[in-house]
């Protein structure tokens, strides 16, 4: 849904979750502007619906909620100069944030705003009456049903509102869980089946119900010492995966890192993104927030670098070399590491043709080699290509220090430096960005085909341990990405198996937090984290949103150990 179709705003002082948290905004009303068609009024109505995703799943805000809190991703305070940030990713990742964390209330604020613009739309869509107006609403509806997951899953609670004068009515536990499964099943039937991954559709809609009914269990009471998975609930995640997997609209993609190219909103695998084609105004951070300040992924941009932010975790590391020992990871799995520059096996390939310019993809490790820039210009070999070779820390004005990446990261000083820990490099950076940073085109993956067969394979196992049904799934996926050799076959498959394989799978796209506390592996140690403290698996209020709401005593209360 292109944001352009805005066509006049007029500014509108909206306080939907009253009493709750202070979200006066700009409301886009295209339904009061003179000139418009119904159908322009509805477009217009429902593109502020989705436009807040691309920031809620920026760097800083979902990500770091969903992958520096667990054993996937860690970010010191690097060189003790960067990423200090009074201490927010270090206590994120040991499991000691507060209710005054600023991604943690940036995160909060950004998806009850998505969501009054959700409930704004479903009060304004059913005055206007051309065709499209129907299909929008319940596309509200189901948008206002994800936030709604969003918030359950990260904050135990979830806001109902239907009049915009009222204040929202909190819901927690399974009445949460009843409601947003209500609001799936009544949209089911209307949305679109063909609207592309951007938007809901009835793929979508599969999908998150679930993903829902997997999770259930633990939304129904988050803090359990054993989560309860229903066997009523795992044949409805198989029911919704068959329709997906059998509707035929979907497919496994050939070449893993495609999935995360800059062309990918038409990849066949992606049920539901975050749209993020250039006339959307979306961001390339997941493309940079990782890489060294002295990778430059783009010969037209010699000021578009990374930010030496977070790397993977030894731990998280090690699953990979057990998993595929005696082969290296590299060799043994497609999904690890993808060679796009040659000079990394042949030392003498260091002139490159800008165009043909692609730094590599995956887990990226070692010595690393790049465009070589000088007084703000990147080098050119005698016959015009780009000149590549070995990296330096020359922005950090450490021209001694290689841009080695090491396995080794913590938060002591040694193993905070610039160079320290294994980096990803999974989206790829946009070549038709305007800027080199921002305005990049890769969708940010919501929900893609290879998760339904892995939430499939484990409702089999969860509800009557079908370990074969579960490793034939799991192979499937496997066996799909046939663009290089694919990974070998598992011989054997149980839950630790199968929790493994989705972090393989899945990566630094935001599902490790949910899939750790599911398969009870929140509350463990590795690097630098040792809290087992249950109430972490829930986010505090923001303390901005609990100062807002005390003018009604006992309405919104903070969360159990916060």
């Amino acid at each position: 849904m292109k944001k352009k179709l805005s066509i006049l705003v007029t500014t509108v002082g909206l306080m939907v979750f009253n009493s709750c948290t202070n979200l006066n905004e700009i409301v886009l009303d295209e339904a009061s502007a003179s000139g418009l068609s119904d159908k322009q009024a509805a477009e217009g109505i429902i593109s502020p619906v989705y436009a807040l995703l691309p920031n809620i799943f920026q760097h800083t805000n979902y990500f770091a909620l969903q992958e520096i809190s667990t054993d996937e991703a860690i970010l010191p305070y690097r060189g003790g100069t960067d990423w200090g940030d009074n201490g927010i990713y270090l206590a994120m990742h040991q499991h000691t944030h507060t209710s005054t964390d600023p991604n943690i209330r940036n995160t909060w604020n950004l998806i009850l705003q998505g969501m009054s613009r959700s409930i704004t739309a479903i009060n304004s869509l059913p005055t206007l009456n051309d065709p499209s107006a129907k299909t929008f609403l319940a596309e509200a509806r189901g948008m206002r049903a994800y936030y709604s997951m969003l918030t359950l899953d990260m904050f135990g609670l979830v806001f109902v509102k239907d009049d915009l004068g009222e204040n929202s009515k909190i819901i927690r536990g399974d009445e949460a869980v009843e409601y947003i499964k209500s609001e799936l099943l009544a949209i089911e039937p209307l949305v679109d089946p063909n609207v592309g991954p951007g938007r809901i559709s009835k793929g979508v809609v599969w999908g998150l119900l679930a993903r829902l009914y997997l999770n259930a269990a633990v939304y129904r009471d988050p803090y359990a010492a054993q989560f309860t998975f229903k066997p009523e609930d795992m044949d409805k995640v198989v029911e919704y995966s068959d329709k997906i997997i059998n509707s035929g609209m979907y497919q496994l993609s050939r070449d893993y890192f495609s999935l995360f190219n800059d062309d990918n909103h038409n990849n066949k695998e992606l049920i539901f993104a975050v749209d993020q084609r250039a006339d959307l105004n979306g961001h390339n951070r997941m493309a940079y927030f990782s890489l060294s300040g002295d990778q430059f992924p783009l010969p037209a941009y010699p000021n578009a670098n990374g930010t030496d932010g977070p790397g993977i975790t030894p731990d998280f590391y090690r699953t990979w070399v057990t998993a595929n020992a005696p082969k290296d990871p590299a060799a043994a799995d497609p999904r690890f590491y993808k060679q796009n520059l040659s000079i990394y096996s042949n030392p003498a390939d260091s002139c490159v043709a800008a165009e043909n310019f692609n730094i590599n993809r995956g887990i990226l490790r070692g010595q690393q080699y790049g465009l070589i820039r000088r007084n703000g210009v990147f080098l050119k070999c005698p016959d015009g290509k780009m000149k590549v070779g070995k990296l330096f820390h020359d922005t950090r004005n450490k021209p001694t220090l290689a841009v080695d990446f090491t396995e080794q990261i913590d938060f002591t000083v040694a193993g905070s430096n610039y160079n320290t820990g294994f980096r990803v490099e999974k989206y790829e950076f946009s070549k038709k960005s305007v800027s080199g940073r921002n305005f990049g085109e890769a969708d940010i993956i919501i929900l893609r085909l290879a998760d339904v067969y892995m939430m499939r394979a484990e409702a089999k196992l969860r509800k009557s341990n079908d370990a074969a049904s579960a490793l034939a799934d799991v192979n499937l996926v496997r066996a799909a990405r046939t663009a290089t050799t694919p990974a070998p076959a598992l011989t054997s498959m149980t839950l630790d198996l199968l929790f493994r394989e989705r972090g393989f799978e899945f990566y630094w796209e935001m599902l490790r937090r949910t899939d750790m506390i599911r398969f009870g592996k929140y509350e463990g140690t590795w690097t630098e984290k040792t809290n087992t403290d249950k109430n972490k698996r829930v986010f505090p209020i923001p303390q901005t949103a609990i100062d807002g709401a005390s003018n009604i005593p006992g309405y919104l209360k903070q969360n159990a150990g916060y």
